[in-house]
């Protein structure tokens, strides 16, 4: 494995595979993210027998559910891509995330139009198929849109909670789970978790106080569905500001009062929007490898990713 494993539509990687014989080609996803993600594509669709180039399809609301409709007739193909989704899906387990492609009835994430059984438009309230499928069986999975990965904060989050679940899923997860293993996790992950949610962090802190109250695994399991629901919140300036000082504690014993008082000036700067999270953070970093404070060593809130993403300064 070259990379972290990651879901992907295919037409996203420019494989034209879509109903009219076309592509979506992401260049960010094969040229950027590739690097450090090793790409799965999935084109459900294609693979449950529809072909290239095929009629478009869309949702249509039925008495027993939703169903998978060629738009322009009644062909219906819900029964096959059903069969499809319930073949795939268990060789997803170990996947970290997954990118989507937006407005999709087979792998929208969101807004996806529901039309009647006669073919009228309802609603856009709904999933893709495939989508829908996909998140209820792996709640804790990273899954965001590729269009969505346009907004600057949207694509650090999930690209952030990529990285986590990997964490996890490597070091914690199935055979790696041990009493140990969960709390040098949580204590990687603290600074993150205070950026993300104090509410959670709060929480989350006493839960691993007593590790013999209850079996590991249920414990854990707990653990991690609150810990990728924190994740999933998107960090204000204020609470980047408020990690960053909780930070700020550990190293200011080790700091002259003019870096100190430079280190306090550019996270003012940041709270104020002047410039980006990556100027504070860099400082930040800096002063750790200075005066380097063992506590701070393994932090992930110092480097969630690859520097090479840029991600913070975008942020």
């Amino acid at each position: 494995m070259t990379g972290i494993p990651v879901g992907i539509s295919t037409c996203l990687l420019g494989k034209e595979v879509r109903h009219d014989g076309g592509h979506k080609h992401s260049r960010y996803c094969t040229q950027v993210l590739a690097k450090h993600f090793e790409f799965r594509s999935i084109c459900p669709e294609l693979e449950a027998g529809l072909g290239v180039p095929r009629p478009a399809i869309h949702l249509r609301e039925h008495a027993d559910g939703l169903h998978l409709v060629e738009s322009r007739g009644n062909t219906d193909h819900t029964e096959a891509m059903q069969g499809f989704i319930k073949d795939v899906l268990p060789s997803l387990a170990d996947l970290r995330g997954y990118i989507l492609m937006a407005k999709s009835p087979s792998c929208g994430m969101e807004r996806i139009k529901v039309h009647s059984a006669d073919g009228r438009f309802m609603h856009k309230d709904a999933r893709g198929m495939f989508a829908d499928a996909l998140i209820k069986t792996f709640p804790l999975m990273p899954v965001e849109e590729e269009g969505r990965l346009n907004d600057n904060l949207l694509r650090e989050n999930f690209i952030e909670r990529v990285f986590a679940y990997d964490d996890w899923m490597q070091n914690v997860a199935g055979d790696h789970l041990g009493k140990q293993a969960l709390i040098d996790f949580h204590t990687r992950h603290k600074f993150t978790l205070l950026a993300h949610s104090e509410k959670i962090y709060r929480q989350l802190g006493p839960m691993l106080g007593d590790l013999k109250s209850e079996p590991l695994a249920q414990i854990a399991d707990r653990y991690i569905h609150l810990f990728m629901e924190a994740m999933t919140q998107k960090v204000s300036r204020g609470s980047h500001v408020n990690a960053m000082q909780h930070l700020l504690g550990f190293l200011k014993d080790g700091m002259a009062a003019e870096e100190k008082a430079v280190l306090l000036e550019q996270i003012e700067a940041y709270r104020r929007n002047e410039i980006p999270l990556v100027v504070p953070m860099t400082l930040l970093r800096l002063a750790q490898r200075k005066e380097p404070v063992d506590y701070l060593h393994t932090q992930k809130y110092l480097t969630p990713y690859p520097d090479e993403l840029g991600l913070r300064n975008n942020v």
